[in-house]
């Protein structure tokens, strides 16, 4: 996949067919739109083109709010396109100014004359242009007068799904991870690098890897304890997470713990990436220690379980 991270970069291919949009998670209800279009891209001979933004719009209208949180980074959300098989991606640096530019010029600098669109696969309910003023109407008027097709992405083509990246978001905040991971077609992941912590996990006789997240808009989790795998210099390991502030061991900020099963060496500085699997418990407050190892030791059996049914 090619990727452009500016319009006057981009390279006209042949019979592009294009679709727009942030797409944020490349979750199952972008990925039916994606699908229709590599599938006329084939037919057509053209080449597949993803038209999206980055940063997110929301960061740019409503910088205030701080509330957005991210499913993907912007390497992850490369990723998953690349592996879907998408041929370009676009990727409009999204400013105020921008904002401004009228649904009819973007449609004519952008749509037309830019990507040179010949087909342009859209989602019923899309929105773009100054004020989200453009719709699939307005393309499908503009459409003959610049010689490229319209197709629309039929209500109940996306609505089946009852996918979006608003509730994948809400699931993964409430630790909903089973929901999230079944919206996304795939276990929710994040990375981090591993830093020195309190070394409190090999007190407890469970060594954990503490991680810094690298992307502060990237979305953790609610706090508590996860079945995980763990991704480290493509090897993958099982293991539990904790994520929260350690109650029963002090007043802690939130952190991330892993701890990986039969795993005894020193990853510290190493970028470790982490696959949330399965929700276990609730972060609670313990009386005293005995009663946090016992629990510890409930939870690793608890995921001893979910790796030999995985693998039976």
């Amino acid at each position: 996949m090619q990727v452009y991270q500016d319009l006057s970069s981009y390279h006209k291919g042949r019979k592009p067919v294009a679709t727009i949009g942030t797409f944020d998670g490349v979750h199952l209800g972008h990925k039916k739109i994606l699908q229709r279009l590599k599938d006329v891209s084939l037919s057509t001979g053209g080449e597949s083109v993803l038209i999206s933004f980055h940063p997110h719009p929301r960061l740019v209208l409503a910088p205030h709010k701080k509330d957005l949180q991210l499913i993907q980074t912007i390497g992850e959300k490369i990723e998953s396109l690349r592996a879907f098989g998408i041929d370009k991606l676009l990727l409009i640096p999204f400013t105020r100014a921008f904002a401004e530019t009228p649904s009819q010029d973007f449609v004519k600098k952008i749509i037309v004359e830019t990507v040179g669109v010949s087909r342009l696969v859209i989602g019923y309910d899309h929105h773009f242009g100054r004020n989200r003023s453009g719709n699939i109407t307005e393309l499908q008027k503009l459409a003959p007068q610049y010689g490229f097709e319209v197709e629309e992405i039929p209500p109940k083509a996306i609505d089946n799904a009852n996918v979006s990246s608003t509730k994948i978001r809400e699931a993964l905040l409430s630790g909903n991870i089973d929901t999230a991971n079944t919206y996304l077609g795939y276990p929710y992941r994040f990375s981090g690098t591993v830093i020195h912590g309190q070394k409190q996990g090999r007190l407890l006789g469970y060594p954990t890897a503490n991680l810094q997240i690298q992307d502060p808009l990237k979305i953790i989790p609610a706090n508590g304890i996860y079945y995980v795998r763990a991704i480290l210099n493509h090897v993958s390991f099982w293991g539990m997470m904790s994520i929260g502030n350690k109650p029963t061991m002090g007043d802690f900020e939130r952190g991330i713990e892993v701890n990986l099963f039969d795993f005894n060496a020193d990853i510290y500085g190493e970028d470790l990436i982490v696959e949330c699997l399965a929700y276990i418990r609730e972060e609670k407050k313990f009386g005293n220690i005995e009663s946090l190892i016992l629990a510890i030791d409930e939870d690793k059996a608890h995921c001893m379980k979910l790796i030999s049914l995985s693998s039976s």
